[in-house]
């Protein structure tokens, strides 16, 4: 078994604290990653809060990682002790469903494995990031691009993907106007992507404060959801919505923003159930749809692009120790705009 040492929630509901545990014993196509920097977002909150019910516990929480290799299987191919490394939300998948086929693995019809919190496919719990190593199968773990800064470059293992993702399969580029609904950890990522693709980028918003950030990040206009007026000149204007708010809100307010045709794409998910008017669709030929992840060649591809265009997430680096106090920080939404956990702080 190869010992590990992180942080982990004991209990549902209970602050993090030093754990002890142990993760498989490395096999041929197995890789082992020496944890440096780990992302931090809302998802780590609701799975300590165990939210959706089912997460184990002790629980480890978190899926964008970025490390060094220091131990390879005796076949692996793909990396070698030294490179950076990164892993996402999905550790393994069937390899053989069409889904998986297609480069889907997220949407496995045999369930894809996720990083932490539930058994992998040899029985033994998947523990995640914030630790001090990984063991994973080399096929599910992305090269890290020399253009790349691991530190900026963890956070888009997930909220990189997750945004940009949506946005490729929509075929965005420069006829579009597109509104990104929220400008936190998802949104602020996702008006990069947008501009990236060429589109006209519309951030909504319900603070003031964020308007001049927003074009700070390269979002065209900025709009304050909560002003009537301003929301009621964009009906009818944009192509494209790619909603990033977890937190429930009126689905309508932006349908209306909608073109004949237009699709609003859900990546942020409200725990409650969001009432949707059929009328509104209907009358607009109107669409929406929801999104989770990318698939593993999607995910490199994406890296890649973010090398060439210099993409990244804005980030505040903290150290392990400080995990619980950003949790606090992150309930109030004090965070601009991804914590990452220098690993090599304080473990």
């Amino acid at each position: 078994m190869t010992q590990a040492h992180g942080y982990a929630a004991l209990e549902q509901g209970g602050t993090l604290k030093p754990f002890a545990f142990a993760r498989r014993e490395p096999g041929l196509q197995d890789i082992v990653v020496d944890i440096r920097y780990c992302g931090v977002c809302h998802t780590d909150l609701n799975a300590v809060r165990n939210i959706l019910g089912y997460y184990a516990f002790p629980l480890v929480p978190r899926h964008e990682i970025v490390g060094k290799v220091v131990h390879i299987g005796d076949g692996v191919t793909r990396f070698q002790p030294g490179d950076w490394a990164g892993i996402g939300t999905v550790i393994d998948s069937c390899g053989s469903c069409d889904h998986c086929r297609d480069g889907l693995e997220p949407y496995c019809r045999k369930g894809a494995t996720s990083t932490y919190g539930r058994p992998d496919r040899h029985g033994q719990m998947a523990y995640g990031g914030y630790a001090d190593n990984y063991v994973i199968d080399e096929r599910y773990a992305f090269r890290i691009p020399s253009g790349l800064d691991p530190a900026s470059a963890a956070p888009l293992l997930c909220a990189g993907i997750t945004t940009y993702s949506p946005l490729r399969r929509a075929g965005i580029g420069a006829r579009h106007k597109v509104g990104i609904v929220g400008l936190g950890g998802l949104g602020h990522i996702a008006v990069k992507w947008a501009k990236m693709f060429g589109a006209h980028v519309t951030v909504l918003t319900t603070s003031a404060d964020k308007a001049a950030d927003a074009k700070r990040l390269g979002a065209n206009d900025a709009t304050v959801s909560t002003d009537l007026e301003a929301m009621t000149a964009l009906n009818g204007t944009l192509d494209f919505i790619l909603d990033t708010v977890a937190a429930s809100h009126d689905l309508n307010d932006y349908l209306k923003l909608l073109k004949l045709g237009g699709e609003l794409c859900l990546v942020g998910i409200p725990a409650e159930q969001p009432e949707i008017s059929p009328l509104l669709l209907a009358a607009g030929r109107r669409s929406v749809s929801g999104s989770m992840t990318g698939g593993l060649a999607e995910t490199e591809e994406m890296l890649e692009l973010a090398a060439r265009h210099r993409i990244a997430c804005d980030v505040e680096i903290i150290a392990m120790s400080q995990i619980n106090a950003a949790f606090e920080r992150l309930g109030r939404g004090d965070v601009h705009y991804r914590f990452v956990i220098d690993m090599a702080c304080d473990i």
